[in-house]
């Protein structure tokens, strides 16, 4: 059988409760046990900072990284979203298996649709993301958007125990790991109000890109239509050059015609935080142009003035 798969996770409930899910797919495709590595991150070590205040990329995947770099696991479990939109040079994404439902949701006590917050008292609503925000104040400029950093426990606390109104979450997340929701109720937004961060949903499974009976043993866990989709929007991702932190949205989506035939929707945006400026397009072509459709979609909204918006953004202090 062989000694156990090492696989590097991050500490928190969700990340282990998905790296688990490779884990157990590992097992069940090539024999071997598997054993979690709970490592942290820069990010988890700073939760009182805002995202936006590191200089460094890679927040959530540079402990995890490192320990697969220097032989100490065989592989690490992502949410993919994570992953900086340069590649590792000594690492490869062996394997994306098939995503779960990728949209946001608006937790509410009150089960709330976007459009159905009050209007007669002042509304706040949790969300670190800059992406959220944008979406958020865009369609109601008089919600109060409050900076929100922690897990998913701590973000559903909050509203909770009442010190919000409301979070914006990814549904993937409560999917994956159910947790207590004290009678919240989620929501999910659909991609016309608040469009997806690029690859939300998604795992990314990376080992060395030297590791040869590692990529082969993973390549048996990976979904095509998942890794095209995730291809199109990370594309886009990389042409715009934003970070897991720009103001940046993305859905793809393999369809089916009447006539039979695949085609690969591609929906983007880009926007300032404060949603004054906001650029959306869409485009579609055959699957295997996955990263073509990505650089189209990426000169599409820089032309359309997402360009300036995110040169004005690169220009502000941090």
């Amino acid at each position: 059988m062989g000694r156990p798969w090492r696989i590097a996770t991050r500490r928190s409930p969700l990340a282990q409760v998905q790296a688990r899910s490779v884990a157990e797919a590992l097992r069940a495709a090539t024999g071997r046990n598997a054993e979690l590595v709970p490592l942290s991150t820069t990010g988890d070590d700073h939760p009182e900072r805002a995202i936006e205040a590191f200089d460094a990329k890679g927040l959530f995947v540079d402990g995890t990284r490192a320990a697969v770099l220097e032989g100490d696991c065989d592989l690490v479990v992502h949410s993919y979203k994570d992953l900086p939109s340069e590649a590792h040079p000594d690492l490869v994404v062996a394997a994306v298996p098939a995503r779960v439902d990728p949209r946001d949701a608006l937790v509410s006590r009150e089960g709330w649709h976007l459009a159905e917050l009050p209007r007669h008292r002042p509304v706040t609503v949790g969300t670190s993301a800059p992406r959220r925000r944008a979406q958020l104040q865009r369609h109601r400029r008089d919600v109060l958007v409050q900076p929100l950093r922690g897990n998913l426990g701590t973000r559903l606390r909050a509203v909770s125990e009442g010190h919000l109104d409301a979070v914006v979450v990814a549904l993937a997340g409560l999917l994956r790991l159910r947790p207590e929701t004290d009678g919240l109720i989620a929501v999910p937004l659909e991609h016309g109000e608040i469009l997806h961060a690029p690859a939300q949903g998604a795992l990314a499974v990376e080992c060395r890109r030297d590791a040869a009976a590692t990529r082969k043993a993973l390549a048996q866990l990976d979904d095509p239509v998942t890794r095209t989709e995730i291809s199109a929007e990370r594309e886009l991702l990389v042409q715009l050059q934003g970070g897991c932190t720009a103001p940046i949205g993305a859905h793809a989506e393999v369809r089916t015609t009447a006539a039979g035939q695949q085609r690969l929707v591609l929906l983007g945006l880009v926007g300032d935080p404060n949603g004054t400026r906001l650029y959306r397009a869409s485009h579609e072509t055959a699957p295997d142009d996955a990263v073509t459709l990505g650089r189209a979609m990426a000169a599409t909204l820089l032309e359309a003035g997402g360009g300036e918006v995110l040169t004005d953004l690169r220009a502000e202090p941090t």
